[in-house]
C-alpha cells in the first residue's frame, strides 16, 4: 500500500488498497492502522479534507470499521 502524507496534527499519512478495500492510517503517536471494507471514497475524501483528524473521526472512527494494528 503507498502512502500520501497528509497536513494534520495527528495522521501523519494515509494509503489505501483497491484490491481489498483497505484504508491504512499512520498516526503520528499511535502507529500505523488498516481499516477494513471502507469505500475508495472515504480514502479520497481524507486527502481533500480540510481537517483530517475530523473527517478520520466522522467517517472512519464513529463508522465503525473493523480495523488491525499493523505498526
Amino acid at each position: 500500500m503507498d502512502y500520501q502524507p497528509v497536513s494534520s496534527s495527528t495522521v501523519a499519512a494515509v494509503g489505501y488498497d483497491d484490491t481489498t478495500s483497505t484504508l491504512g492510517v499512520t498516526f503520528i503517536r499511535a502507529g500505523v492502522y488498516h481499516y477494513h471494507g471502507v469505500p475508495r471514497a472515504i480514502f479520497d475524501g481524507l486527502l481533500t479534507a480540510s481537517s483530517v483528524g475530523s473527517y478520520f473521526d466522522a467517517h472512519v472512527k464513529k463508522a465503525g470499521y473493523p480495523y488491525s494494528k499493523v505498526g
